[in-house]
């Protein structure tokens, strides 16, 4: 049995890290609840910064300051800095200001960047001198970098070496300043103008010989990024190259920071989101969807169904100037739902796989035509072999040959149709800079459905001759 949590070890093996700091949850709560504060805090002691920080996170507004005051002072800032950033601006409020500058002196330049970007510009105009002189000087270089580029997310946190230092000497500049910098696993060697030369792993100056110069050893083929990459390309970077930190670069070639791994994944998370909200029509942004109010929520969806609204008028208005088909062949109009729908499930389909792949950089823009050319051969695919279907089906239903050929030769070309747009739209979008994954789903949808009713009308009059 712990003693300090009240789990045995067994049964906290078996539990899965969501049902561990649930039920942490609801033993810190009873404790603080009961005034209990020593077993409160105990609980807290064995268990990882980034779970105390969910836990902390779940508990009623009114006790997530008391619990936070029960950590100790350096485990206070690791947890802090995985708070969510909403709380984080609520415990700014709640604590008092020695305790606000110890965290905030104490938190990684880029966690603290982070945080200055959600606040207010008053509150952090009073944050800042309360700073100690390196920290605000780092917090202000960071800030001064526009958002989402590499200057914005790096620590100037890392070691710097030059190439006259032995192993030895280098060896023991990096135990002097471990502690304080974000992580050691690589080493940049500068010149004395702090020109990026060289980068060397702490497993390289560790095997190599004690009495052998940097130089000697360092690897001068360097992978780095400007301060101004956009932050995709710098998860791109890490990711291509299996990094565990990226350098950063100013215009002139100074080393000015690092990005590290573990900033690359809340990166690829945060694109990821804004990629899955714009496919489906939502407005991206900072927030999170479900903080949103109501009207904030309804306001990021509404823009662009507003738009298909408009354009679907042009589908009515087609629809409606085809009365003289209609008329001739009433059974018509009953597949029309079954013929845009496909086709959208069919433009959907080539746009997610582009889109897909022009975001992680396995095609580009040159590769156009090719990725076009195939998209259209599979729609054309798809569309013989979901044609074949539909006329058996829709001839079972009708009892009519002439109506299921049209909705069957209507259904290959709009497969086809459906196959170009979604392939082909995303390569425009990117080719103006747009995003192609806000922009190519309500156009393939309003593409397909205009298109694809004039598809299915002017091939019924063909095969009735009318």
């Amino acid at each position: 049995m712990n003693p300090t949590t009240g789990i045995s070890t067994p049964i906290r093996s078996e539990l899965s890290r969501e049902q561990f700091c649930e039920l942490l949850r609801g033993q810190l709560s009873l404790a603080l609840t009961q005034n209990e504060l020593e077993q409160a805090k105990s609980l807290l002691l064995p268990v990882q910064p980034v779970d105390i920080a969910d836990v902390i996170g779940e508990l009623p507004e009114a006790q997530q300051a008391l619990a936070f005051r029960l950590l100790a002072k350096d485990l206070a800032i690791r947890v802090y800095e995985h708070l969510d950033l909403e709380l984080q601006q609520v415990l700014l409020q709640e604590l008092k200001s020695h305790e606000i500058q110890d965290i905030l002196d104490k938190m990684s330049p880029d966690d603290r960047a982070k945080l200055f970007d959600e606040l207010p510009a008053k509150v952090v105009t009073a944050l800042l001198p309360q700073l100690s002189p390196q920290e605000r000087e780092a917090t202000a270089l960071l800030l001064g970098y526009a958002p989402n580029t590499a200057g914005r997310i790096m620590t100037p946190e890392y070691i710097s070496l030059k190439e006259h230092l032995t192993a030895a000497q280098a060896l023991e500049r990096v135990r002097l300043l471990a502690r304080e910098t974000e992580t050691i696993y690589y080493l940049y060697i500068t010149d004395s103008e702090r020109h990026l030369t060289g980068t060397l792993s702490l497993r390289e100056l560790v095997m190599a010989d004690p009495a052998q110069l940097l130089g000697e050893v360092m690897n001068r083929e360097v992978v780095f990024v400007s301060t101004n990459t956009d932050q995709e390309e710098v998860a791109r970077v890490i990711q291509r190259y299996d990094l565990l930190a990226v350098p950063v670069v100013d215009t002139e070639q100074r080393l000015v920071g690092i990005v590290t791994v573990d900033d690359v994944l809340d990166i690829l998370e945060q694109e990821t989101t804004e990629d899955i909200y714009s496919l489906g029509g939502v407005q991206s942004g900072e927030d999170d969807y479900f903080d949103l109010s109501f009207w904030s929520a309804a306001r990021k969806r509404v823009v662009w169904l507003l738009v298909l609204l408009f354009t679907n008028t042009f589908t009515s208005t087609i629809i409606a100037g085809q009365e003289e088909v209609l008329s001739e062949v009433i059974a018509l109009a009953a597949f029309i739902p079954l013929l845009v729908d496909s086709g959208g499930n069919v433009g959907a389909q080539s746009s997610t796989v582009v889109i897909r792949g022009l975001s992680t950089a396995v095609v580009r823009l040159k590769d156009g035509f090719g990725v076009i050319s195939r998209e259209a051969a599979v729609g054309a695919m798809l569309g013989l072999m979901l044609s074949v279907i539909t006329i058996g089906w829709a001839y079972a239903l009708q009892r009519d040959l002439s109506v299921a050929i049209i909705v069957g030769l209507s259904l290959f070309g709009i497969s086809v149709l459906s196959s170009v747009s979604g392939a082909g739209l995303p390569f425009l979008f990117r080719s103006f800079g747009l995003d192609p994954a806000l922009m190519a789903a309500p156009f393939i949808t309003t593409i397909v459905d205009v298109l694809g009713v004039l598809i299915y009308f002017y091939t019924a009059r063909l095969v009735l001759g009318i």
